[in-house]
């Protein structure tokens, strides 16, 4: 049997108030051999005379189709950045606030009933093996990232403003007034460009190195016996990555938990020693940690310089894939005002944050699951289409694009942009001359 779609149509006489609504219906098949959109032709009839005639045009019938050979994945042509939030309000959640307070209601459920919550690898304390190889992955392509980062900035010049957070990879600093630091309404809103180091490219996330993510929580009073590592590191170590500096406890038995409380850890133990009485020069990890890796690695020959920078653009899209995947099994809590990240199922109770209203907190974070651009942020910087033209001008700032710093960083030395990233860098908009942009649409 076919089924009838009702199409509606008026007329309209102007002089009365009101209008005639007529139903007609269709048979699908008979819609088959008409066109996508429906038109009816009706005339507005006053005293028995037509006066104006107007065509209605009523919605598809059916949904746009898209060629069957047409690939996935691919990118629009232009992209904007994602908003800027406020720091004069929180963050917002990851996951929707709802879901958050249904999870809670059902673990307070099972709670009451006398029953324990139910856990998965890694939430029970025990290593998942599937990512066991993704968290040595990444580890190994963040030694990668760090050092053709130290060598690249020995060729290519980073700017960053002394002021503010701004950072420029050119040659000059451009001339666009967005600074917000504390003497910029001395300088008009210019900024105060100084040479910039591998922090401005690579900006350094750390967090609170845990020997048990699971055991005794960081106080305020004793956050100073524990090491500060970068996040990066300590999320694969969580993951099943050894290294001796930094040791882990592996579970054999998992945890157990009724609601919010555990009631099985498998007791405390005591944490061993920290690595400080180890000389860092002597050891591996200082190839973990951006400090100081410009002068670690001398500058590349020329000839050298594209395949590395083609390295260092691999691995960076190796680390920001692998800590995605990593995130998405391990627990990574974010405070919800500062940068502060804890890569653990529970955040720390070091009061450190002093962001908006952190005197109603008492400078307690307020955590929140993290995102990956938290814990491995992207530091977005105007993309220069030739670093040894004239500077960038704010007139003209609807005509560039942007790029995270490592890849703006990459690409000037001779690496291949990655195709997501090209819809924010605008690489088919030409940038017109100053007196042509009022001539632009």
């Amino acid at each position: 049997m076919f089924q009838t779609l009702p199409i509606a149509s008026f007329i309209w006489n102007p002089s009365q108030r009101g209008a005639c609504l007529e139903i007609m219906e269709f048979k699908r098949s008979q819609l088959s051999s008409m066109s996508q959109c429906f038109k009816f032709e009706n005339k507005w009839v006053q005293n028995g005379k037509a006066l104006v005639s107007g065509t209605f045009i009523y919605a598809c019938q059916s949904p746009r189709q898209y060629p069957a050979g047409k690939k996935q994945g691919v990118y629009p042509q232009n992209v904007d950045l994602p908003p800027v939030l406020p720091k004069k309000k929180k963050k917002p959640y990851p996951i929707p606030f709802k879901e958050i307070q249904r999870a809670a209601r059902k673990d307070k459920k099972l709670a009451e009933r006398g029953l324990e919550k139910p856990l998965q690898p890694p939430k029970n304390g025990i290593l998942v093996p599937d990512l066991i190889p993704v968290a040595y992955d990444v580890l190994d392509a963040w030694k990668v990232l760090i050092k053709g980062l130290a060598q690249l900035l020995h060729v290519i010049p980073v700017y960053g403003c002394s002021e503010c957070s701004e950072v420029h990879v050119a040659h000059t600093g451009h001339h666009i007034q967005d600074c917000k630091g504390p003497s910029s309404s001395k300088r008009h809103g210019l900024h105060s460009w100084v040479k910039g180091s591998i922090n401005d490219v690579l900006i350094p996330i750390e967090s609170y190195h845990l020997y048990d993510p699971f055991g005794r929580r960081i106080k305020h009073d004793t956050r100073f016996e524990y090491d500060r590592i970068p996040a990066v590191v300590e999320l694969c170590i969580q993951a099943g990555v050894d290294i001796p500096e930094y040791p882990s406890r592996r579970r054999t038995k998992p945890i157990r938990m009724m609601g919010k409380k555990v009631i099985d850890r498998g007791g405390y133990v005591d944490e061993p020693k920290p690595w400080r009485s180890v000389d860092p020069s002597s050891s591996s990890i200082v190839d973990l940690d951006t400090c100081g890796a410009c002068g670690r690695f001398p500058a590349p020959p020329l000839e050298d310089v594209p395949s590395i920078a083609q390295e260092t653009m691999n691995a960076h899209e190796i680390v920001r894939s692998g800590v995605t995947k990593l995130m998405r099994k391990y627990t990574v809590k974010a405070c919800g005002y500062c940068s502060e990240v804890h890569v653990g199922p529970w955040g720390h109770n070091a009061k450190l944050c002093g962001e908006f209203k952190h005197q109603w907190r008492d400078g307690k974070h307020g955590w929140q699951d993290a995102t990956v651009a938290e814990v491995f942020p992207p530091n977005y910087v105007w993309h220069v289409q030739d670093p040894k033209g004239p500077p960038l001008r704010g007139a003209l700032t609807r005509f560039y694009g942007k790029a995270p710093a490592v890849v703006e960083v990459c690409m000037q030395a001779g690496a291949q942009v990655p195709s997501r990233y090209k819809p924010m860098m605008r690489l088919d908009i030409i940038v017109p001359e100053s007196d042509e942009a009022s001539l632009v649409a």
